[in-house]
Parts: C-alpha cells; sequence; structure tokens
C-alpha cells in the first residue's frame, strides 16, 4: 500500500510540473505587436508607420522598442531606430534626420514617423517591442510600404488667374488687329457728287440717271471679326463678374 502511494504522489507531481510548464509560458507570452499589413504613399510624403502592442505589464523603463528595414531589392534587415526610455533614431545612411518618434508607450502606441519619402524606402519594415517580463508571444510585425511618384496635378493659383485676365484678352486683340490688316474693308470708289457741264462728255449729256449704288455685302472677313469682336466682350464679362 505505501508503495503505490509512493507512486500515485510521483505521477501527481509529474502532472503538477507538466502542468506548470504548460501554463507558465501562456502567463508571460502576452505582448502582441500589431501593425497594417500594407501600406501606400506618394514620393516626398510623410509617413506614419503605424505600431501598437498590447502587454499584461504595465511599460516600464525597460521597455524597448526597435524599428528595422529590409529593401525590396533583398538583403538583411538594417536597424534604423531604437527606443528605450527616450528615441535613438539613426545618423547616418537611408533614415538620417527623417525619423521621428510618435509613439506613447503608456497608451500601448510605438509609432514612428518617415519624412520625405522617396522610391528607396520601399521594402518591409518590422517593429519589435520588447516589455519585460511579457517577452514572449507575438513581438514583431511587419509592414510592407509601397512608395509611388506623385501624380501631376494642376492648381489654379493667384498667378494663374492673373495670366489669364492678361493673356486672353490680349490674344484676342491681337487676333482682331490681325484680321483687319488681312482682310481690309473695301472701299467704294464710285460717288455721287455733281459734275459740271464741262466734265460731262459728249453723249452723257441727257443720262441723268445716276447708277444705282449696288448692294453692300458682308464678305467672310467682316463675319469673322465681328465674331471676334462679341467674343472678346463676352469673355471680359465673364472675368469681370467671375
Amino acid at each position: 500500500m505505501r508503495g503505490l502511494r509512493r507512486r500515485n504522489s510521483a505521477v501527481n507531481v509529474d502532472l503538477l510540473l507538466h502542468l506548470i510548464l504548460c501554463v507558465a509560458p501562456c502567463l508571460v507570452s502576452s505582448i502582441t505587436v500589431n501593425t497594417p499589413a500594407e501600406l501606400h504613399a506618394s514620393k516626398g510624403d510623410t509617413i506614419t508607420l503605424s505600431c501598437t502592442f498590447t502587454s499584461t505589464s504595465r511599460p516600464t523603463s525597460k521597455m524597448s522598442v526597435d524599428w528595422s528595414y529590409k529593401p525590396q531589392s533583398g538583403g538583411p534587415p538594417q536597424s534604423f531606430f531604437h527606443f528605450s526610455s527616450r528615441a535613438f533614431p539613426s545618423l547616418e545612411g537611408q533614415f538620417a534626420g527623417r525619423i521621428q518618434w510618435s509613439g506613447i508607450p503608456a497608451r500601448g502606441e510605438a509609432s514612428i514617423s518617415l519624412i520625405n519619402a522617396t522610391l528607396k524606402d520601399n521594402g518591409t519594415y518590422t517593429c519589435s517591442v520588447r516589455n519585460p517580463p511579457d517577452v514572449h508571444g507575438s513581438p514583431n510585425s511587419h509592414i510592407v510600404l509601397t512608395v509611388t511618384p506623385k501624380a501631376l496635378s494642376i492648381r489654379f493659383s493667384d498667378v494663374a488667374v492673373l495670366l489669364c485676365f492678361i493673356l486672353l484678352p490680349s490674344t484676342i486683340i491681337t487676333l482682331i488687329l490681325i484680321g483687319r490688316m488681312f482682310c481690309p474693308k473695301k472701299q467704294h470708289s464710285q460717288s455721287n457728287t455733281y459734275r459740271s457741264p464741262i466734265e460731262v462728255t459728249e453723249g452723257e449729256q441727257y443720262n441723268i440717271n445716276p447708277p444705282e449704288a449696288k448692294e453692300q455685302k458682308v464678305s467672310c472677313c467682316d463675319l469673322w471679326l465681328m465674331v471676334q469682336y462679341r467674343t472678346f466682350h463676352y469673355t471680359t464679362h465673364l472675368l469681370t463678374h467671375k
């Protein structure tokens, strides 16, 4: 009976040790780091690389944050930022002078900002958080950053509006002047003035009916000038009442 009891006690101790070994990691493996899977930005933008973490222990002075970068073209990860009580950004290399700490550890935030993004910044960024005694679990998370050239956009500034007020009317006036130069109005040489009897030749003495004046026809040049003139006034009206 005593031997059986000893065996049962040994089995119970083994079970208790196995239970402790199984439960103990769960008690300390409670830190979790989260980041967005992908991030898209344009060249020249300021990008926030968001990173949050949850931990059963409150952040202390022993908490640390590390950011590393792996180029899109491949190669080993490069550490470029470290936080432990204060920020330690990289002073040389690709990210020198372009990293700002924007995290708040007390709120579980370990984010950073990347200033003036370039096409060379494309790659995978890893956020690693350590908060002893919570050092197990999922202390790392990754972001795939894609930076593309900025699309061209036309913005009407004060200078552009001023140029419209000056260049557009000037262009219309120039077209009108060119039209007058190349399309002069026909001057009628015929006159209906009275001629003395001396100027009247033989055979015209009894021709008392003056030649009928021909009706003035509107030419294409006149129509073109009229259209340009009305266009100028209409455009001026729109610009002044805009």
